[in-house]
C-alpha cells in the first residue's frame, strides 16, 4: 500500500508532498515575504469574452450569438472593456491595481488540456518535457525559508502545477482548520502509537505537524466571502496567508472554463465568482497589511478559438487575456492584443511569451535569476512599480 494511500485511508493527513532536507546551491536571497497568488481559470477561460475588444467589427462577426453587446462592457477604454459580471473589478481598474496582460502565449501552441496545462505549470516550450514545476525551479535556486510553514499552499485541487516535483515543501488542502485537526491527530497518533511501522510513517509526515502551527486559521476577518467554491477557497487562502509562519505562494484553482457549449451562462457565472473573490480577498489582504506585498495572477492553460462553435461556445484555442492584482501592480492595458483578422487557422496569435511574465515575477516581484529557472532570457514587463 502506498504511504499516501494509507495515511488517508486513516484519515489523518491532507494530500502533500514534502521533502524539506534536500540540499539547495547557493543563491542570492529572494524577497519572499512578497507572496505570490496564482488563480488557475481551470478549462481555459475564453479571454476575448473575458477582454472584449468591443470597437473592432471583427469581434461581432466572428461571435454573433456569444458576443458581449458594446453597450453591456465595462469599458477601459475606446478600443476594450471588461465582460459585465466582472464589474466588483471596476474599483481595482480605476485604482490602477489591476493590470490586464494580453496575447500571452507560446510558439506551436498545443490545444491539449493535459500538455497545455503542463507546458504553463513547467514553463516549457511546446517540444519540450521538464518533470519539476517552474516555482519547484525557483526555489531549488532561490530556497524559501526554512522557517516558513510551507513553501506552496495548494486550495481546491489534488494536482501541485506549478509545485510539482521533488523537493518543495507543497501542501494541498481545501480548508485550514481541517488541516489542523488533521495535523494535530497525526501528532498524537505519533506520540501515542506502539505500532513501529506506523510510527515510522507519521515520522516521515513530521513537516506536517510544524506545517500546522503556522496555518493558525483563526484570524477573523471583517472582509464577507461570497459562498461558493472558489469564495471559500478565497477565504482559505486568506487564513494561510494570515498564518504566522508564512508561505511563499498560493495557488487556487477555479473550475468549469471549458465552455464548448451554452458559453454565455457558463462564464457569466464564473467570471462574476472570480470577479467577487477577488474583491472580497483584496479587502481581507488590506486588513492585514499585506495587500502592497502580494501579487495575484490568473492563468489557464490556453484561451478559445476566436470564432464562436454552433453549440455556442467555443473551442479549444491560444492566446489569451490574463490578470495581474496587486497594490504595487502598474494598472492597465499591457502587452498587444491579438488581431483578429490575422489568425492562424482560425486562433490567435501569441504576441507575448507567457515565460515573460514569470520572469517577471522571479526577478521583479522575488528578486531572483530568472534565466536559470526558465532556461533562457525572456522579455520583462513593466507591470510592477518600484
Amino acid at each position: 500500500m502506498l504511504r499516501r494511500d494509507f495515511l488517508q485511508g486513516l484519515g489523518l493527513i491532507p494530500l502533500v508532498s514534502a521533502l524539506p532536507n534536500l540540499a539547495f546551491a547557493a543563491a542570492p536571497a529572494a524577497n519572499y515575504r512578497r507572496l505570490l497568488v496564482l488563480i488557475e481559470l481551470k478549462g481555459g477561460n475564453d479571454g476575448l469574452n473575458t477582454v472584449v475588444p468591443y470597437a473592432d467589427p471583427a469581434y461581432s462577426a466572428l461571435r454573433p450569438h456569444i458576443g458581449i453587446k458594446r453597450d453591456e462592457v465595462i469599458q477601459l477604454d475606446e478600443k476594450f472593456g471588461l465582460h459585465p459580471a466582472l464589474l466588483p473589478l471596476k474599483n481595482l481598474w480605476d485604482q490602477r491595481e489591476l493590470a490586464i496582460v494580453q496575447g500571452l502565449g507560446y510558439a506551436q501552441p498545443n490545444l491539449s488540456h493535459f500538455r497545455s496545462i503542463e507546458i504553463w505549470d513547467t514553463a516549457s516550450a511546446s517540444n519540450e518535457y521538464l518533470n519539476d514545476g517552474w516555482l519547484t525551479r525557483a526555489f531549488a535556486a532561490s530556497p524559501v525559508p526554512k522557517s516558513y510553514a510551507a513553501d506552496g499552499v495548494v486550495i481546491g485541487s489534488q494536482d501541485f502545477g506549478p509545485l510539482s516535483g521533488a523537493g518543495t515543501r507543497a501542501i494541498a488542502l481545501t480548508n485550514t482548520e481541517q488541516f489542523l485537526r488533521q495535523a494535530r491527530l497525526a501528532d498524537e497518533g505519533r506520540a501515542l502509537t506502539k505500532n513501529t511501522a506506523l510510527a515510522h510513517i507519521l515520522k516521515v509526515e513530521g513537516d506536517i505537524v510544524q506545517a500546522a502551527s503556522g496555518l493558525a486559521g483563526n484570524h477573523i476577518f471583517r472582509a464577507e466571502f461570497p459562498k461558493h467554491a472558489l469564495g471559500n477557497a478565497l477565504k482559505t487562502a486568506a487564513q494561510v496567508v494570515a498564518g504566522k509562519a508564512g508561505v511563499a505562494v498560493v495557488r487556487v484553482t477555479h473550475n468549469g472554463f471549458d465552455t464548448h457549449q451554452g458559453q454565455a451562462n457558463i462564464q457569466q457565472r464564473l467570471l462574476k465568482e472570480l470577479a467577487e473573490g477577488l474583491a472580497s480577498f483584496r479587502a481581507a489582504l488590506q486588513e492585514i497589511n499585506r495587500w502592497d506585498d502580494t501579487l495575484i495572477m490568473t492563468y489557464a492553460e490556453f484561451g478559445r478559438r476566436a470564432q464562436e462553435n454552433g453549440s455556442k461556445g467555443t473551442d479549444h484555442g491560444t492566446a489569451n487575456a490574463h490578470f495581474v492584482l496587486g497594490g504595487k501592480v502598474k494598472g492597465g492595458l499591457h502587452g498587444q492584443a491579438p488581431s483578429l483578422t490575422r489568425l492562424e487557422g482560425g486562433n490567435l496569435v501569441h504576441s507575448v511569451d507567457f515565460r515573460g511574465l514569470y520572469a517577471t515575477v522571479i526577478e521583479k516581484w522575488w528578486g531572483a535569476e530568472a534565466k536559470p529557472v526558465l532556461g533562457g532570457k525572456f522579455a520583462l514587463l513593466d507591470l510592477l512599480k518600484t
